[in-house]
């Protein structure tokens, strides 16, 4: 009896060991799956033809790269001044109407910014409702006599991408502004500053690391479009990519540019955080009072709430109107699409597909680093999140290039040993689009449930441990019932993202394979935008749906 009592504690650890370190190769392997890509990207761009990186320099680069420049550095500023004020607005001041306001400001997240830019080709055509409405008022009969400036042009790029891509500045800067301290705010304006003053030199730079992290997160997704860009007149380095290898066919081509915006992407992230090396931000021992908003009455208040429906209304409400008129329209003369049913399908069977996949591994990378926090774990967790700050063009030509070698060597081995062909077997089964899905939003699933299970105490991982549970029951009983509500948000997250990522499924999707995104770029490509008004508004109704969530935690927080 006392040497069963002595050998069963000694087993028990060793299963625990046993179950943690099979956690943490997992985490490894996820890892090792999200590199490959961009492993594979850098090999073929080292490989590229001689004199080829020279060609596209002098060719693409010379055109691409300022129209990048310049469009990554409108947006930035646009969406930020709109942003941070929005969220300054609804924050600082109390007016009618700014509940709805709160909420509201989070609708541009569910608009596409190709919908948006397809919605509004058709809405500032020079015979559209719009310019036909300024020229009945001012009088003149046709476009000939007078017409507004082309929506095609780089200023009209910038000013859509920064009213659609704004709440990623907002949603942070807000909660940033919830949780400031009221004192610091209230002292200076004891000292004698105005409010706006107050809010220039102080509620600003105490917001900057969130303003700095929205913004990053915003020309993240204005590197990444593809379909805004180039229906708007933008060429940019994603829409050299995609021409430079599905027009000319020249993969290793494709492979330099795309690894050159892997390099802006890093270059971003590395100059905001040297930026601020030398900030620090500190808050006081006591606690913090809330910020107070000043009621307006009258005018100001009409004005107030005039100046925070602006940005909703041309991020969401004037293109969504536009689609739901459209898809009414095309209802009402063809019904449903023969193709509804099937593109329907396809959009959410390899979402679904992909957001199972990129869940699990999420949940084992960031149950790995709470199992054994180490280097081990951390950098497996910082390697398995870096497709999110690679554009979506990135990842697929980099999936593209990993899995084309693999299908290559898979049918020549099988081709020696049994005589038959399995021809592109990843690539044209669908496998490389969940791939790219998996290795480009691994990040919201990682991070979405590393926060969740950051509330559960340690406490209950050591009462578990003494009774004698494996690191894999305690997650089964304990971390798995406390964490689902972490776990639905992120899978949400991740499968409207992947429903309504454009690039890696125009690369990716198999042949005679269309989504709602694909369907709808294709028909703007024709020029038929309003062919595909009821895939786009079915986008936009999912899309809407991380919009609720964030609304119900903002209000929670509230």
């Amino acid at each position: 009896m006392i040497s069963d009592t002595i050998q069963r504690p000694v087993a028990r650890t060793g299963t625990r060991f046993r179950s943690s370190f099979w956690w943490l190769c997992l985490s490894l392997l996820a890892a090792i799956a999200s590199m490959v890509p961009v492993l594979a990207l850098v090999s073929q761009a080292i490989q590229g033809s001689e004199g080829l990186w020279a060609h596209l320099r002098s060719t693409v680069l010379m055109t691409a790269l300022p129209e990048t420049v310049v469009l990554l550095a409108g947006v930035g500023l646009l969406a930020g001044v709109v942003g941070t004020c929005s969220a300054w607005l609804v924050t600082a001041y109390d007016f009618p109407g700014r509940k709805m306001l709160e909420w509201a400001l989070l609708l541009p997240l569910a608009m596409p910014t190709y919908i948006v830019a397809y919605a509004y080709l058709d809405i500032l055509h020079p015979i559209g409702p719009v310019q036909g409405a300024v020229r009945w008022l001012l009088g003149y009969s046709s476009p000939r006599e007078f017409r507004l400036p082309d929506i095609r042009s780089m200023a009209g790029c910038i000013i859509l991408l920064g009213f659609v891509l704004f709440p990623y500045i907002y949603i942070p800067v807000r909660a940033m502004f919830l949780t400031q301290a009221g004192n610091l705010l209230e002292a200076a304006r004891m000292l004698g500053v105005s409010r706006h003053a107050a809010f220039m030199k102080v509620a600003i730079p105490l917001a900057r690391p969130a303003i700095a992290v929205g913004v990053s997160l915003a020309l993240m997704e204005a590197l990444n479009d593809i379909g805004a860009s180039e229906f708007l007149g933008v060429r940019t380095l994603t829409v050299s990519v995609y021409t430079t290898w599905i027009t000319k066919s020249d993969l290793p081509g494709a492979a330099q540019i795309a690894l050159f915006m892997l390099f802006i992407v890093v270059g971003l992230v590395a100059l905001e955080r040297c930026a601020r090396r030398k900030q620090r931000y500190a808050s006081s021992a006591q606690k913090n009072r809330e910020l107070e908003s000043v009621r307006l009455y009258g005018l100001k208040a009409l004005a107030a709430f005039g100046l925070g429906m602006l940005p909703v209304v041309i991020g969401f409400i004037a293109p969504a109107t536009y689609l739901v008129v459209e898809a009414w329209k095309r209802f009402q003369f063809n019904g449903l699409s023969a193709r509804f049913a099937s593109e329907a399908l396809n959009t959410i069977v390899f979402a679904g597909i992909a957001t199972l996949m990129t869940v699990f591994f999420g949940l084992v990378v960031a149950y790995a680093m709470r199992l054994a926090p180490g280097r081990a774990s951390l950098w497996s967790f910082r390697f398995s999140t870096v497709g999110y700050a690679a554009p979506g063009t990135v990842i697929a030509i980099g999936v593209l290039i990993a899995l084309g070698g693999f299908d290559r060597f898979l049918d020549a081995s099988m081709k020696e040993i049994f005589g038959i062909s399995t021809g592109l077997l990843m690539i044209g089964s669908g496998a490389a689009l969940i791939y790219a899905y998996t290795a480009r939003f691994l990040t919201i699933a990682a991070g979405g449930i590393d926060a969740g299970l950051s509330r559960i105490p340690l406490s209950f991982d050591h009462a578990s441990r003494t009774l004698g549970r494996s690191a894999t029951q305690t997650f089964r009983q304990i971390h798995l019932p406390l964490s689902r509500a972490s776990l639905a948000a992120a899978g949400l997250l991740v499968f409207v993202d992947c429903v309504k990522e454009l690039p890696a499924t125009l690369l990716l999707r198999p042949l005679n394979f269309e989504t709602f995104a694909t369907h709808l770029y294709g028909e703007a490509a024709r020029g038929t935008y309003e062919e595909a008004s009821i895939a786009a508004l079915a986008i936009v109704c999912i899309g809407i749906l991380p919009v609720m969530l964030l609304a119900r935690v903002g209000r929670r927080r509230a």
